[in-house]
C-alpha cells in the first residue's frame, strides 16, 4: 500500500510538473503588433507604442513589449496602429429592392444599393454602419442576408420608410410608420443605433400627402420614441431650407451627411464658409462625409477644410454605384491632401463615429475591448483624387491600410505583414493534401477566418 501511494505522488508531481512546463511555454500573448507609431485619439495616445493581443481583446499596451512574450509577432516598423476605423454611411443587402428587380413584371426596377459588407477590411474598417437601406419591413432580411453572417461588425440606422429604400415606395408617407420604426428599434437594440431618412420629394409639386417637412419630421418622431439620433440625406426647396434643418429641426446629436454636397450653401459668394455652419455645429448638429457617388464636391469640401470645418465623421456611402473607386481610404486621403493632420483624421474615423452612434466601447485600443486594429501606411508621392463633379484634385499623400484584424482575427493582409517567409515555414505548410477535405496546407495557424 505505501509502495502504491509513493507511486501516486511520484506521478502528481509529475503531471504538476509537466503543467508548470507547458504554462512557461506557453506565450502570455496571441500576437504582438511591435515598433508602430500607435493613434488612439480615444486614449490621447501619439506615441510609439507596442500592442498586445490575447484570446480576441487588447491584452496590453506598452512602450516595450518583449518579443518572446507573443506566439506571433508583426513588425509595424513605419507603419501607424490604429483602432479599427468605422464607417457610419454604407449600404447593405437588398433594402426595398425586389429579389427580381430586373424582370419585366417586377414591382420596381432599381438595382439593390447593398455591396458585401466585408469589402470595408479592406481599409481596415472593423464596423459599418448600413445607413437606411432597410426599414421596417425590410430589417429582418437584412439582419439574416447579411449581418448575421458578415466577418466585419454590422450595425444600422433604420430607414423610416418601413420598405426601406430602392423598392419604389421611399415617396409614400403612409410607408413612414413612426410607431412601427420605433418598436423595430427596440427590439434590435444592439444592432440598430438609429433612423435615417433620405431622397424625399426633391423636385415635384407639393400635395395634400407630400408636405415639405413630412419625412424629416416623422423620422424624428420615430428617433424620439426609441431615443436614437437621426441622420438626414436631404435636398433644400425654397419651403424646407437648408438653414431651417439644421438650425430649427434637427437636435443635437443628429446627423446630417452628404455635407459637402453640390446642394448645400457651405460657401457664401464671397468664399467665406457659411456661418450657419459653425452656429449648427455649436447647437450640437453633427456633420458627417458621406461622400458617395454623387455627394462630394471639392468646391465646398476645401475651402470649408482651409477654414476649419472639418466633418465630425469621415464615411464612404459605398454602394453598388461606387465602390469600384472609393474606400474609407480614399475619403481619408482626401482631407490629408488637403491638409487635414493624420491625427485629426484617425479621431474623425475613429472615437468620433462611436460616439455618434452611441458605441464607446467602439474606435479604441484600450485594454480588454475587443482586437479590433487598423495598420495603415502614410504613403508619400504624387496622387490624384476625384470629386462626384468630375474635378480633381492633387495630393502628395496616401493612406492605405496594410492589415486589418477584427477582434483578434486577422482578416486582411495582402502584403503578408503577419506571415512568415515561405521558404521557412512550418513542415505543415509543405504537405500534399490526399483529399478534398484534407485539412489545408499552411504556414501557420493564427486565426484568419
Amino acid at each position: 500500500m505505501r509502495e502504491w501511494m509513493r507511486t501516486c505522488i511520484r506521478l502528481a508531481l509529475t503531471i504538476a510538473a509537466l503543467q508548470i512546463n507547458l504554462s512557461a511555454q506557453k506565450p502570455r500573448y496571441d500576437l504582438l503588433l511591435k515598433g508602430g507609431h500607435m493613434i488612439d485619439p480615444a486614449n490621447g495616445i501619439d506615441a510609439m507604442m507596442d500592442v498586445a493581443v490575447a484570446a480576441g481583446k487588447i491584452a496590453a499596451v506598452e512602450k516595450d513589449i518583449a518579443p518572446s512574450e507573443a506566439g506571433k509577432v508583426v513588425d509595424a516598423s513605419g507603419l501607424y496602429v490604429t483602432p479599427g476605423l468605422i464607417d457610419i454611411h454604407f449600404h447593405i443587402g437588398h433594402g426595398g429592392a425586389p429579389l427580381n428587380w430586373f424582370a419585366p413584371e417586377s414591382r420596381a426596377h432599381i438595382a439593390p444599393l447593398g455591396i458585401p459588407a466585408d469589402i470595408a477590411l479592406q481599409s481596415g474598417v472593423t464596423t459599418v454602419v448600413d445607413a437606411g437601406t432597410a426599414g421596417a419591413e425590410t430589417f429582418l432580411q437584412e439582419k439574416e442576408e447579411v449581418i448575421d453572417r458578415a466577418k466585419i461588425r454590422v450595425l444600422a440606422f433604420l430607414n423610416i420608410v418601413g420598405n426601406g429604400m430602392n423598392g419604389g415606395l421611399e415617396q409614400t408617407v403612409d410607408q413612414m410608420d413612426t410607431k412601427k420604426c420605433a418598436e423595430t428599434i427596440k427590439k434590435y437594440p444592439d444592432i440598430i443605433v438609429g433612423v435615417k431618412t433620405a431622397h424625399y420629394w426633391t423636385e415635384d409639386p407639393w400635395d395634400g400627402e407630400h408636405t415639405p417637412w413630412a419625412a424629416v419630421d416623422r423620422a424624428e418622431e420615430c428617433a424620439q420614441a426609441a431615443n436614437v439620433p437621426v441622420m438626414f440625406d436631404f435636398w433644400p426647396r425654397p419651403e424646407r431650407t437648408y438653414a431651417d434643418l439644421i438650425l430649427k429641426k434637427m437636435r443635437p446629436g443628429d446627423i446630417h451627411t452628404h455635407v459637402f454636397a453640390q446642394q448645400f450653401p457651405l460657401i457664401l459668394p464671397d468664399g467665406k464658409l457659411n456661418p450657419i455652419m459653425t452656429e449648427a455645429r455649436a447647437r450640437g448638429v453633427i456633420f458627417d462625409v458621406g461622400h458617395g457617388g454623387g455627394s462630394f464636391w471639392f468646391r465646398n469640401a476645401a475651402p470649408a477644410a482651409k477654414q476649419g470645418f472639418i466633418p465630425d465623421s469621415m464615411s464612404t456611402d459605398l454602394h453598388t454605384g461606387n465602390y469600384t473607386i472609393l474606400s474609407m481610404n480614399n475619403v481619408m486621403s482626401k482631407f490629408l491632401a488637403m491638409g487635414v493632420p493624420l491625427g485629426d483624421i484617425i479621431r474623425r474615423s475613429t472615437v468620433n463615429p462611436a460616439r455618434e452612434i452611441h458605441r464607446p466601447e467602439l474606435g479604441t485600443l484600450s485594454v480588454g475591448k475587443e482586437a479590433d486594429i487598423a495598420v495603415l501606411e502614410l504613403l508619400h508621392g504624387k496622387f490624384g483624387y476625384i470629386d462626384c463633379g468630375f474635378a480633381r484634385m492633387d495630393g502628395d499623400v496616401r493612406l492605405v491600410a496594410r492589415m486589418t484584424m477584427r477582434a483578434g482575427r486577422i482578416l486582411y493582409d495582402p502584403s503578408g505583414l503577419s506571415m512568415v517567409q515561405w521558404e521557412k515555414a512550418r513542415p505543415q505548410y509543405f504537405n500534399t493534401p490526399g483529399l478534398g477535405n484534407s485539412a489545408p496546407a499552411r504556414a501557420d495557424d493564427y486565426p484568419r477566418e
